[in-house]
């Protein structure tokens, strides 16, 4: 389908007018979507379960907090900002039963909706919002009068507005100062996913691992291989988002271009594209959704362990060396400060 970008002038604020807001789950975008709503003048109310570790930072910052169940009832438009293998539980036990004629749910990602862990009712409007970046951005750039661009959807109009309550929504938290998109709860679930693991998290942290190990094992130091495989890499990805790849090769070196143009696509040659495009495949059929909701069902050991393991990585050691040297031990980034908060900073 044909994308259509929103912008300000196309996303009035008004359908949220005068409707109470509720957002369920308190990390990465559920802190950063109530804080901008509420500095733009909206009653926003946090749904939290009683044990929740976010309960007291959700106070700190000012918000009524009720149990998840008491939000739900209390509120109009429910964004439910909780972990995709966390939702179906939620879900049925805390939301579904307090859902009314007249609610819209918001969800920030589509992987609950699409893949089917949940079933929602037909009165209710059901749609997406879903900002291209983390809640610590969404937040900082927020502040900075800037936005983050967003995708949004719409499930199911019990209302015939629910199309308006979206654009609203991602223009409450900021994002039609830079652009909404809209798009299918399939397209935003399914892109998102392949992305997330083949190219900006799995594939970039595997290729950062694998160029730095090439290095230190032929000999060259540690420092060096962690500079050229991992430092400079945000400075070139900064490029390629600013000025896209075309731009990023305009204003790196003629040495540097004649190398990522002749020795790039050898490294990510058609076996790679073969298993990305088997990847998106594993997607698209929900094995990846059911082998991650079987693996939080057994309690998560499998990526304990994995974690456990990738800490340990040379790369690790020799990269928090650097970074307390160079900033000579002080500097905290916007994600290390919102970690100390007790928010949990992710791409979901």
């Amino acid at each position: 389908m044909a994308l259509n970008i929103r912008t300000s002038k196309h996303a009035p604020v008004a359908p949220l007018k005068g409707r109470r807001l509720a957002v369920i789950g308190f990390g990465s975008q559920g802190h950063a979507q109530a804080l901008n709503l509420r500095d733009n003048g909206f009653d926003v109310v946090v749904g939290l379960h009683a044990g929740s570790k976010s309960r007291p930072v959700a106070r700190r910052l000012g918000f009524k907090v009720m149990t998840t169940s008491a939000a739900v009832k209390a509120a109009d438009v429910i964004l439910v900002a909780t972990p995709d293998t966390a939702i179906a539980t939620i879900y049925r036990k805390d939301i579904a039963p307090h859902l009314r004629k007249g609610k819209t749910l918001v969800f920030a990602h589509g992987f609950a909706v699409h893949f089917k862990t949940i079933a929602t009712p037909k009165d209710t409007d059901v749609v997406l919002v879903a900002p291209k970046g983390p809640g610590h951005l969404l937040r900082s750039r927020f502040l900075a009068g800037k936005g983050l661009a967003a995708l949004v959807a719409v499930h199911h109009d019990a209302s015939g507005r629910a199309r308006k309550t979206a654009l609203a929504w991602a223009a409450g938290i900021g994002c039609a100062r830079s652009g909404i998109i809209e798009t299918t709860f399939r397209d935003e679930t399914i892109t998102d996913l392949f992305g997330e693991q083949c190219v900006i998290c799995g594939g970039a942290a595997a290729l950062v691992k694998a160029g730095f190990d090439t290095l230190v094992q032929a000999g060259y130091p540690a420092e060096l291989a962690y500079f050229e495989c991992l430092h400079e890499l945000k400075l070139t990805a900064d490029l390629m988002h600013e000025h896209g790849i075309r731009g990023m090769r305009f204003l790196i070196s003629d040495t540097a271009e004649w190398g990522d143009l002749t020795v790039g696509p050898n490294i990510i040659d058609a076996s790679v594209r073969k298993r990305m495009k088997q990847q998106l495949k594993r997607i698209e059929s929900g094995r990846f959704a059911t082998s991650w909701i079987a693996e939080t069902a057994k309690g998560g050991k499998r990526l304990a362990a994995m974690r456990r393991k990738e800490a340990k990585h040379p790369i690790e050691r020799t990269g928090t060396r650097l970074r307390e040297a160079l900033q000579g031990g002080t500097a905290a980034s916007p994600a290390k400060k919102t970690a100390k908060a007790g928010v949990k900073t992710s791409l979901l």
